[in-house]
């Protein structure tokens, strides 16, 4: 029995050396991605494009101004002729803000009952941007307000402290968005990559004609599905350490906790996602069908998994459904372990979870794939 799984492992190698484009795509592919998304999240957001219409054109105006460039979320400021310039940089999305300073400004700035305000639009069709920047300004608004607040009371500013939360941020100090999206496309890149290439095993075979061959030569349907779900494992496994060592080297991504238990669980979740896949590749009738539906499969569990939008905030009825997708509970245990140092004590809910899931679904995809292939 071992050698003809040995002869089948090492066909599928011979015929990965020929089509070479193949695993190069998924482990170079899902690598490149993975590089180009942490590049882009490891980044804080700045030099957004900032337009001022400055009606007060007073040296209280003209502090305002820099004051928001001094923030780093914005590039020098372009000034504004009038109110249809703004709209129309606005409308064209050459600009992510614009503030509307208005003629009396300086005066309200200046006298004791002032109220100075000023007209702050955002450009809320790129929601990320308009977020960094209703921040900058939220901030540097509060500053002036506490600092004419104090000018008026007559007050040291060591007189005017108040409440003060003490914030501690754990796991993630500098809440950097790298460090909560580059796991999460590791798991997605380790999912499709293992899907779809083992939905390509038998949905190849069968597109190029050589199914039936391999059926009347003299192995059982339980070898050949041995023999096939080797190379995916060996490739996948391969994929999982590129990608785990890039964002560790690259983008100080920590890895907390057991680097074995690591390993072990992630052998697990490859076996889940590979009896997926198979079944797939049993179903497709070839492979443009079979990469079709690894999509269609892939873009629902990455709606689940909490990447996009958090699971909790999800109708109940989703949070269940959620539940039923072992991505979601493979995220958690990833994170879990790269973040948190979070070992089985810790983690064994989401590890029962996918060992149920994976029993599950691995004992029908056995099942039906054996049945197809007598």
């Amino acid at each position: 029995m071992l050698r003809r799984i040995w002869s089948l492992v090492t066909k599928e190698f011979i015929h990965l050396r020929t089509d070479w484009w193949m695993p190069a795509f998924m482990l170079i592919g899902g690598a490149m991605e993975l590089l180009l998304v942490a590049w882009a999240t490891s980044r804080p957001i700045t030099n957004l494009p900032l337009m001022v219409l400055d009606y007060s054109k007073s040296a209280q105006s003209r502090s305002l101004v820099i004051g928001l460039e001094n923030t780093g979320t914005f590039r020098t400021a372009d000034y504004a002729d009038d109110m249809s310039m703004i709209e129309s940089a606005l409308e064209q999305g050459k600009i992510n803000a614009a503030v509307i300073i208005p003629p009396d400004y300086g005066d309200q700035i200046s006298a004791p009952d002032g109220k100075p305000t000023v007209l702050v639009l955002l450009n809320g069709a790129e929601s990320t941007p308009a977020l960094a920047a209703l921040r900058a300004v939220q901030g540097l608004t509060q500053g002036i307000d506490q600092r004419i607040v104090i000018q008026r009371l007559g007050l040291s500013p060591g007189q005017f402290a108040g409440f003060e939360p003490s914030l501690r941020v754990w796991f993630n100090e500098n809440l950097s968005e790298a460090l909560y999206t580059t796991p999460a496309e590791l798991g997605m890149m380790l999912e499709f990559t293992v899907l779809l290439f083992a939905a390509l095993a038998f949905s190849r075979e069968r597109e190029l004609g050589t199914l039936e061959q391999l059926l009347v030569m003299p192995f059982s349907a339980l070898e050949i599905i041995i023999g096939k779900a080797i190379p995916v494992i060996i490739v996948g496994f391969a994929d999982f350490l590129l990608m785990l060592g890039m964002i560790h080297f690259a983008f100080d991504v920590p890895i907390r906790g057991s680097f074995l238990l690591l390993m072990v669980l992630a052998f697990g979740y490859l076996l889940v996602e590979l009896s997926k896949g198979l079944v797939i590749s049993v179903i497709s009738r070839s492979q443009h069908q079979a990469f079709l539906l690894v999509l269609l499969i892939g873009m629902v569990d990455f709606m689940f998994t909490g990447y996009a939008a958090p699971v909790e905030g999800m109708p109940q009825v989703l949070q269940w459904f959620a539940q039923l997708i072992p991505a979601h509970h493979w995220l958690n245990i990833l994170r879990g372990i790269l973040l948190k140092g979070a070992g089985l004590e810790v983690l064994w809910p989401e590890v029962l979870a996918l060992a149920v899931l994976g029993l599950v679904i691995g004992g029908f995809s056995l099942r039906f794939v054996r049945r197809a292939l007598d």
